[in-house]
């Protein structure tokens, strides 16, 4: 019987070779897949504890005065661990940092297995959105009585890792099978579960559940299309409000009546009658999902004409499916068909997976991503990657084993199961389908759209559709990819793709145009052409931003006139020349793969290698044709080109960008002509209650019929604006002033809303400069200081570090003035600290720019203005998520009233009353108001 013990320790810091100290040690010891004992003490670390780590553990120095140093517990923790298999939540951490302190104590170190529940959660767990320990013990609901403390941790811990073996031992035979070989290339000790868990599931008769089957050696879910049980009556869409109140109370969700919401639900279901388009401004606290969600559910059902929804963020495609759609099938009392849609390439081919798995491959991540896989079969109906938490080279392993068609006539023999397939299936039978804007504008071109059977569309956040027209549209060529495309290639030696196409070829006989060695020397070659090429670039951006004020985030736009200076003919020929290479390439392996499939007989594993193939073929076309971009060829003043790129990782950061200016006049064509009625709305659609700006950015004609619904929350109760009247105007001082005006004057206003603020920035450097002024005065040792580009982390990590902390400043950039949700106390004071102008000098709005100045239009007012004031709307939003919120609006950049643009920015506002004050009247209104 295998003995664990599950350790976890609190520290004064990160680096027990810096001199960091355990302050507190605790062991659960797990034998027969029972919690048996604890062990845990405080430990003295013969030095002071960082405020910070007393704020996240709760340990302060007086808990410690009477603790045993840890020599005195050492002996305790040798006999603990002697024999067992020493288990972490991040054994990296734990266990050099314990065999640092033995070894200081004259201790031999822990020699035994060591077991990562990080590692062990991911395989027996591959779709969870953090492997966090606290959100582990959310997502488990494992009781987690005091994080960051040792024996709560380590209890927790220890839970996991029976909830892990549980999950495992679920799982059925074949999978089992398969995930044994695999376990013995992981980092940690995980081979022996997985034996075990085995060798106990064999002495068994195996009963599948009936929702699941195993094909061809592999389990996974059964496939079942929806029943058409023909047209569901759901009654007469209610009429008026009282009818409306009377239906919602009649629901059973407890939803409360919102005349605002009844009003949106109208306007919805009269644009679908009246087949047109409509843009609908929704204040916040509307509910503007379910009130879109009715009329589309009875356009859908009673009329029996299927309804669109697409969204800008994956949060709020989970939260329509997982959330909204599940409280309207309560109200109407019938289930809704509702199907998720993404490109074809975001799904499972499944045919290439199972070839995989008879690869001797042993690399880490390749293996790693197989085994969440198989995992993950066995729970997934849709194959949907965005369901999958992969690392980022089992992404890489992905682009091997996604569906993007069938490049050959012969037979898939996991075609009637094929999870593309099925999605399309389920599309054709459903109410209502969910996608994204990415998705749907991916689609806009294609003469064939996977939307085609759907005339009635929602568009949400459509603020952001625009934008994601651009960027779908575009066209991009990094460095990393083509350096990655290379090595999936490979020289023949390297024994990758060409090398096992080579192998292909003398097995049956046959001979190319071009030999072995003579595509190894054009792969060389290009190998060569594509460092010069990008080192070239990176010369030419680090000329151009010498200033960069230490933000390593730098682009250089590429205006059709470098092409004709000298200094750029170089990198014109480079590009040509691998523009060339990868042409001869592409014919040579064409040549071998046309070849191939004239053989008669070819065994799966070949059929699959070939789907394989013509499937990194398509990958390396579609990379060459966006180097045309590159070339010159960029298609005249309609689009942007750009080189964008990181200081830290010259050249490998790198990525060529190619978008058009405006992306209305395709949304136009390619998509409002072809639909019969086309709702966008969205929070922020006006710039002073006018829709002209966003019609003219999505290609709306300014007939299309507009509407506004103001939000219901009070606004003039729940927020204080102040605009304070003691700072200088950010246009008369420099930088580094102005930095350290609001750095003081921060200070203080953080004490008196004890954290719980957030800044939002429009320049890195302001912030980096604010954000060390602050945390270097000493003055908020307690506080936790979050920055975006300076913490580590995505927004939403960042994000949720911000709520864990009671007194906390969030330091945000662009990304951070919309799509952030954080309702209730954990944000009580919102900075802005300039007017959220997009800098003029960026790639895009300096484009942006010229197109208007060649339309005779002021760039200014017919861009940069209304771009500024729906960003500031955004940004503004962020404070009140509920009617219950009360919150402090701070604007820091006097321009918004001693500039003539001012009241575009106040006015586009509900209404709130607008305070002047120096710095002691506002403490005295937050003091008040808090």
């Amino acid at each position: 019987m295998q003995r664990y013990v599950v350790v976890d320790l609190e520290t004064t810091g990160n680096s027990a070779k810096k001199g960091d100290r355990i302050i507190q040690f605790s062991a659960v010891v797990v034998e027969g897949r029972e919690i048996k004992t604890q062990f845990t003490s405080f430990v003295n670390p013969e030095k002071p504890v960082p405020p910070f780590i007393s704020e996240l553990t709760g340990i302060d120095n007086g808990m410690l005065e009477e603790a045993p140093v840890f020599s005195e517990i050492a002996p305790r923790i040798m006999e603990i661990l002697e024999d067992s298999i020493f288990v972490a939540h991040n054994v990296l951490f734990d266990l050099p940092f314990l065999q640092q302190e033995l070894k200081a104590a004259g201790f031999p170190p822990f020699r035994g297995p060591s077991l990562d529940t990080v590692e062990f959660s991911r395989i027996a767990f591959p779709t969870l959105n953090s492997y966090k320990l606290g959100d582990l013990a959310d997502s488990l609901s494992l009781y987690h009585e005091r994080p960051h403390r040792a024996d709560s941790d380590a209890f927790v811990t220890a839970k996991l890792l029976l909830a892990c073996m549980e999950k495992c031992a679920s799982l059925p035979v074949v999978t089992l099978e398969q995930l044994v070989p695999l376990s013995y290339s992981l980092k940690n000790d995980l081979a022996g579960i997985f034996e075990d868990i085995l060798e106990e599931k064999r002495r068994h008769i195996e009963h599948l559940p009936p929702d699941m089957e195993v094909y061809r050696g592999i389990a996974l879910k059964r496939k079942i299309l929806p029943p058409d049980n023909g047209p569901r009556e759901i009654g007469r869409y209610p009429q008026d409000a009282v009818e409306k109140e009377s239906w919602f109370s009649a629901s059973g969700t407890g939803m409360e009546a919102r005349p605002a919401q009844f009003e949106m639900m109208d306007h919805v279901r009269e644009a679908f009658s009246a087949e047109e388009h409509v843009a609908l401004e929704a204040g916040t606290g509307i509910g503007k999902s379910l009130a879109y969600l009715v009329p589309a559910a009875f356009q859908a059902i009673s009329e029996q004409k299927p309804v669109l929804i697409s969204t800008y963020t994956v949060a709020l495609e989970h939260q329509l499916l997982n959330k909204e759609i599940k409280r309207l099938e309560q109200m109407l009392k019938t289930p809704v068909r509702t199907v998720l849609l993404k490109g074809r390439s975001h799904y499972l081919h499944l045919f290439k997976f199972e070839q995989s798995l008879k690869e001797p491959d042993r690399q880490y991540d390749a293996v790693f991503a197989k085994m969440q896989i198989l995992v993950w079969l066995t729970e997934t109906e849709s194959g949907d990657l965005d369901e999958l938490h992969l690392s980022g080279g089992g992404k890489h392993f992905w682009q091997r084993i996604k569906q993007d068609g069938w490049h050959t006539d012969k037979k898939d023999p996991w075609k009637s199961r094929d999870f593309y397939l099925y999605a399309k299936a389920c599309a054709a039978s459903a109410d209502i389908a969910v996608t994204n804007h990415a998705m749907l504008c991916a689609e806009l071109e294609r003469d064939q759209s996977v939307f085609d059977g759907f005339q009635y569309v929602i568009i949400d956040e459509a603020h952001r559709l625009e934008q994601a027209a651009r960027e779908t549209i575009g066209k991009r060529a990094s460095y990393n990819q083509m350096k990655y495309m290379m090595a999936r290639l490979g020289l023949y030696e390297q024994k990758q793709l060409f090398y096992k196409l080579e192998k292909m070829m003398e097995k049956y006989g046959l001979k190319a145009r071009l030999h072995a060695f003579e595509c190894d020397a054009i792969l060389q070659g290009l190998d060569a052409e594509l460092d010069d090429l990008f080192g070239m670039l990176a010369q030419k951006v680090l000329r151009a931003n010498r200033e960069t004020n230490g933000y390593q985030k730098i682009k250089l736009r590429i205006k059709k006139e470098n092409w004709k200076q000298k200094a750029w003919q170089a990198v014109l020929l480079c590009t040509e020349r691998i523009r060339a290479s990868m042409k001869e390439i592409s014919q040579t392996l064409e040549e071998r793969l046309s070849q191939l499939l004239s053989e008669k007989k070819m065994k799966e594993q070949a059929l699959a290698f070939i789907e394989e193939m013509y499937s990194f073929l398509e990958d390396w076309r579609l990379l060459r044709d966006n180097l045309a971009i590159f070339a010159g060829q960029n298609g005249g003043d309609e689009n942007v080109v750009w080189v964008e790129g990181d200081l830290r990782a010259l050249p490998n950061s790198l990525v060529i960008y190619c978008q058009p200016v405006h992306a209305g006049e395709t949304l136009q064509k390619a998509f409002f002509s072809r639909k019969k009625s086309v709702v966008l709305t969205s929070a922020t659609l006006t710039v002073g209650g006018s829709f002209r700006y966003f019609l003219d950015e999505t290609g709306l004609a300014h007939t299309t019929k507009t509407v506004r619904i103001p939000s219901p929350f009070r606004f003039d109760r729940q927020v204080q604006f102040i605009i304070p009247n003691d700072l200088p105007d950010i246009g008369s001082v420099s930088i580094e002033d102005f930095a350290e005006k609001m750095a003081g004057y921060l200070l203080a206003v953080a004490e008196a809303t004890k954290g719980r603020m957030m800044i939002l920035f429009t320049s890195f450097d302001l912030l980096k400069n604010v954000y060390h002024l602050m945390k270097e005065s000493g003055m908020l040792e307690d506080y936790m200081f979050i920055a975006q580009g300076i913490s580590s982390g995505s927004r939403s990590r960042l994000t949720k570090s911000f709520q864990k902390f009671d007194k906390a400043i969030l330091f945000g950039l662009s990304s951070f003035w919309e799509g952030v949700d954080i309702p209730g106390d954990d944000l009580s004071c919102l900075v802005m600290a300039r007017l959220p102008f997009l800098p003029p000098d960026e790639p895009v709005t300096e484009a942006k720019s010229d197109y208007f100045r060649a339309k005779g239009k002021n760039p200014f007012s017919a861009y940069a203005l209304p771009e500024a004031v729906l960003r500031f709307k955004q940004g503004f939003g962020r404070l009140i998520r509920t009617r219950h919120d009360r919150g402090i609006f701070l604007v820091l950049d006097r321009r918004i009233e001693t500039a003539t643009y001012g009241p575009a920015f106040t006015k586009s506002l509900p209404p709130v009353r607008i305070r002047h004050l120096d710095l002691n009247e506002t403490l005295e209104v937050i003091e008040s108001w808090l």
